[in-house]
């Protein structure tokens, strides 16, 4: 996964961290996160590096990288601290960031890295069409195609599409679409009771659903950088 810092203040970072990653202990339990420092207002030194994993090691996750952020500035850094460069999950300018109060931007399942110019897309295949139920500790992934569950996805268990994700029965688990970063997917479900919903890396956990949303049939898309839910034709 890719963590996003926006301050560098450890006591924030630390109680940021710890309310969400108690919001969903198994997702994040001992997760290798990769550290974005480039919404920061100004490039730490070592110092404050080695501070910043620490206190991220403190909660339970395991600082594997830094993430690139396009200067030279990130690799002295990184190596520095000895660890490895990797590719930003989803880049961003600092110019089109408002200010927010929040230690921690973003907190998400890192993407692959892109394919080189050379490499060769693969063609859309046949929708992946799953009549089994998804039970706790399965998962489903559609590569490069959507995915229609026609039963019930169970709590502890994951489906994930690199298109949209379609659940004609109870949603209790996690379901991922855009897996690998296509923004216009969607996921849709008959009843909605998620553990966690995520669109293109952008996610959400769900320690109580809203009324609203709580066994009903249910929609989820991306609007710009923030995730929407609504019901389905309502």
């Amino acid at each position: 996964m890719q963590l996003r810092l926006r301050s560098s203040d450890s006591k924030a970072i630390h109680d940021e961290l710890s309310a969400r990653i108690a919001a969903a202990p198994q997702l994040f339990e001992r997760a290798a996160a990769c550290l974005d420092l480039s919404a920061l207002e100004t490039q730490p030194d070592e110092a404050l590096a080695r501070e910043l994993f620490e206190t991220v090691r403190k909660v339970g996750l395991l600082p594997v990288g830094v993430a690139f952020d396009g200067t030279e500035a990130i690799n002295t850094l990184a190596r520095g601290l000895d660890l490895p460069v990797l590719t930003q999950f989803r880049a961003q300018s600092k110019a089109s960031q408002p200010p927010r109060p929040t230690a921690v931007a973003s907190i998400a399942p890192a993407a692959a890295p892109p394919p080189p110019p050379q490499t060769i897309v693969e063609p859309a295949l046949p929708t992946l069409m799953q009549h089994q139920p998804v039970r706790s500790g399965q998962r489903v992934y559609a590569r490069n195609r959507d995915l229609i569950v026609t039963t019930v996805v169970g709590a502890g268990a994951e489906v994930m599409a690199d298109g949209c994700v379609h659940i004609y029965g109870v949603l209790r688990g996690r379901a991922m679409a855009g897996a690998r970063g296509e923004v216009t997917a969607r996921m849709f479900c008959q009843e909605f009771h998620a553990e966690l919903v995520s669109i293109a890396g952008v996610f959400r956990v769900f320690e109580t659903i809203p009324p609203e949303l709580l066994g009903k049939p249910v929609q989820a898309w991306l609007d710009g950088d923030d995730l929407r839910f609504a019901r389905i034709g309502g």
